[in-house]
């Protein structure tokens, strides 16, 4: 099982790029695609839903170029979108079957497929609450529970943690690892936690390019010997955010504990601290934008 993206670019009126050139190949497992608003996570993500066509370049599906035929991907596929919407005045079943039918599913089979999925999702004790008395969290998880009716090979999902609370996004994430195996899962994020916890590939987007596709491990090993915890005064801290990239802010009894992405230590007295996935992200986002900072502010 294999999705072979290969020079893929999309461009809108006037000269924008939305994306340039991006090449990704991708096996099972979870893929966390990461990047800020605007990166373009969404545009690529419809193309490999076969939504939206690439103005040049070719995506792939078990070898078969999906804009010639996607038939094949479609079958197999399970989107959940940004802005996923529903019926508020229907029950589970009710919408799910409703789904099935527009999938074009088999309906002897699908009842049974559906009790499945919301049993699997923890969502059996709903059947009879209409879908508009959810909380985001289980509306998120009727998402997912549509995406997954035909039993994808090719899962999709588009910042899906996006409104929920800590404990729904922690049940979220611990779904979708729950859900992967065989199966290729694209999970589109800007939350750098939501990453962390669930991906086994990184993709990193920014202005529409690829930065780097690596594993966690290989993030953090980028940026090790890059970290600095440092205090500075309060009054020091707009010229240092100018200065640095910096990851975090506490506030102590002697001042701001900042962390600092730095080549070099920022300041005497800065302490090399163990790095974080954050920390990697604004390393590769702010060295290959060319915006990384580390000359020492005069009065500091």
């Amino acid at each position: 099982m294999l999705l072979d993206i290969q020079q893929v670019s999309k461009s809108y009126k006037k000269g924008s790029w939305a994306l340039q050139d991006i090449n990704l190949h991708l096996k099972p497992g979870i893929v966390g695609l990461l990047g800020p608003n605007g990166a373009g996570k969404s545009t690529l993500m419809r193309i490999l839903a076969t939504i939206s066509q690439p103005s040049s370049g070719t995506v792939s599906w078990n070898g078969t170029d999906t804009r010639k035929k996607n038939d094949e991907l479609r079958r197999t596929l399970g989107y959940l979108p940004q802005d996923f919407g529903v019926y508020p005045h229907l029950y589970p079943v009710e919408f799910l079957e409703y789904v099935s039918a527009l999938k074009g599913l088999d309906s002897r089979k699908i009842k049974s497929r559906i009790l499945e999925i919301l049993e699997l999702l923890n969502l059996h004790d709903t059947l009879k609450r209409p879908i508009g008395n959810f909380s985001g969290g289980m509306r998120q998880r009727i998402g997912i529970a549509q995406a997954l009716l035909n039993n994808p090979r090719l899962l999709i999902v588009d910042e899906p943690t996006v409104g929920l609370d800590p404990e729904e996004r922690v049940r979220f994430r611990n779904l979708l690892t729950d859900l992967s195996g065989e199966r290729i899962i694209i999970f589109s994020t800007h939350i750098v936690s939501d990453i962390e916890a669930t991906a086994d590939q990184i993709v990193i987007l920014s202005k529409g390019q690829l930065l780097t596709k690596s594993t966690p491990s290989e993030l953090l090993h980028k940026v090790h010997g890059k970290v600095w915890s440092v205090i500075i005064a309060d009054h020091d801290l707009q010229e240092a955010r100018a200065t640095w990239t910096i990851s975090g802010t506490i506030r102590r009894e002697e001042g701001l504990q900042l962390r600092i992405v730095s080549d070099q230590p920022p300041l005497p007295g800065s302490i090399e601290v163990s790095p974080s996935l954050e920390d990697a992200y604004l390393y590769i986002k702010t060295t290959q934008e060319g915006t990384f900072g580390g000359s020492i502010p005069h009065n500091l």
